[in-house]
Parts: C-alpha cells; structure tokens; sequence
C-alpha cells in the first residue's frame, strides 16, 4: 500500500483524528466532508481535498466514519457512485446495523470492490492518538491489505470472522454492554445516595476492587459526579446503538430483556433535554425515578 492515495469519508469527532492518524503514518489522504472546516484543518496538515465523493472513489482504497445508517446509506451505497469507482477497497469503519453491513457487502461485491467492516473502541482524543481498538471482519486478504491503515490509526486489531456483519455484530454487542454498565452503575449510586453513602465513594471502591477498568473508573465517575459535558458519545448515538442491538436480537430470535429498558431510559433522557449530553446522561433518568435531586 506504499504510495498508494487513501480517500477518507467523514471528518466528525472521530474522523477528524483517523485520518490525521494517517497523515502521520506518511500515507497520501484525500478527504471529504459534507462541511468544509474539517477538509481545510486536514490540508493544513497535509491531506489533499475532494470536491466530490466520486474524487474518493477514484483512490486507490476508501476508508469511511460516518455516524449511522442513513449517513452510509444515503452518501456511499450510491450504484452509480460504486459503478464508476475506481477504489478496489472500502473498509467502513461506522457502527452500522447487522442488515446494513450485509447489504454494503452485497452492493460492493456486484461492483467488484473489496469490502471490510472495521467499528472502532475509543473516544475522540484516542482516535487522535492512533490509540483504538479496531473490531474488523472481512476476506483475509482483504484484511491483510488494510493492515497497515489499522496499524495507524490503533492500538490493536481484533479479528471476528470473513464476513463483515460479524465485525459490526461484535460493536453492537460491546456497546449494548456498555450501556447496560452505566445504567446499573447509575442504580447502584443512587441506591447508595438513597441511604446516605456518596456515590463518588461507592464508584472509588468498586472501580479499585471488583470493577477495575476504564469503563467503571471512567464512566463511575461520570455517574457519580453527575458530569455528562463535555460529550465524548452523545446520548443520540447511545440510543441509536442499543436500538441496533435489540434489532440484532429480533433479527436472529435472541431476547434482549434489558435492551428494551435502556431504550426506554435513552428516550425519557432525551425527552428531558440532554441530546447534547454525554450517553452517560441516561444516569439522570434514574435519579429522577429514585426520587433524587437532579
């Protein structure tokens, strides 16, 4: 892959730092993004511009991290977009749904392009250190090749199986998890808060003892300290993520009992106001049913 132009789609939060990551790892970058400031920080960085998606796909190989499944669908499953491409790989590194990842890999593999799914583990700052844990799935060769972008842009890569749905059944499940750890850690505080314990205690000695780890440590201390600004995952997205696990689960006949409650939490948030809020926020909903102050 030496020489070789990587067309880069979406520079949010967390795009912005993957394709810096491969600026610094020396590759050649063509960016696109639907708002302009984010292409003109990367060519002040040494990333060249593209007027248009089909100036990407004319790169050798696509990487891509747009926020859902309309973003993916809408901008990169285009036919005629495909049709005239001349990438021979795509690796869409979104948190996309089980049906979309199929149907990507179908559409692709009718227009004779490569495709791998690649979800990442990491917040904005870690991405911009090259420092994610990538979740891929897809054709050994394929993944082979994509090696070195992985390299770049992570810590370490995780491999789940030749098809790429299992790349993107692996994230939703790991974030279905997440959620599922914040909302009993903002049980549990409030049940400790209810009888007088601070929570920022409680948070201290689990995450030190029985729960060690950056997802109690970190996300304890959220709860605990009722701190969901600024937001490294919005509240949007967390609901988004446990609605692709509970379609996951009807999909395949697996209940997800505890899905359906924290969609209900995400909704009652979000109700509430805190869209622009950490996901952590969803700790607030029980708090109010705990009768707490908020």
């Amino acid at each position: 892959m030496a020489g070789a132009t990587i067309g880069f789609v979406g520079l949010g939060a967390m795009g912005r730092g993957m394709a810096g990551s491969l600026l610094r790892a020396g590759h050649a970058v063509r960016v696109w993004n639907r708002s302009p400031e984010p292409v003109a920080a990367l060519v002040a960085e040494g990333a060249e511009a593209a007027g248009t998606l089909a100036e990407v796909y004319a790169a050798d190989t696509v990487v891509s991290m747009l926020a859902n499944d309309e973003a993916v669908e809408g901008l990169l499953l285009d036919p005629a977009l495909l049709a005239g491409a001349a990438t021979t790989l795509h690796v869409n590194m979104a948190s996309i749904s089980v049906g979309l990842a199929e149907r990507a890999e179908a559409l692709h593999t009718e227009h004779g392009i490569g495709y791998l799914a690649a979800p990442v583990l990491g917040r904005p700052p870690v991405a911009a250190a090259g420092r994610l844990n990538i979740l891929t799935a897809g054709a050994p060769e394929l993944l082979a090749r994509a090696e070195p972008l992985f390299a770049a842009m992570g810590e370490r890569t995780w491999h789940f199986g030749a098809s790429p749905r299992q790349a993107n059944t692996a994230k939703i499940s790991t974030n279905f998890l997440l959620a599922c750890a914040i909302e009993s850690m903002a049980e549990a505080c409030s049940l400790a808060e209810a009888h007088g314990v601070r929570p920022t205690d409680l948070v201290e000695m689990f995450s030190g003892t029985l729960f060690p780890g950056p997802v109690y440590s970190g996300y304890g201390a959220m709860v605990a300290e009722r701190r969901y600004e600024p937001a490294g995952f919005r509240l949007p997205l967390g609901l988004k993520d446990v609605g692709l696990a509970l379609e996951a689960g009807a999909a395949r006949n697996v209940p997800l009992p505890f899905g359906s409650i924290l969609r209900d939490a995400f909704l009652d948030a979000l109700a509430h106001g805190d869209a622009d809020k950490d996901w952590a926020a969803v700790a607030a909903v029980a708090r109010r049913r705990a009768g707490l102050p908020a």
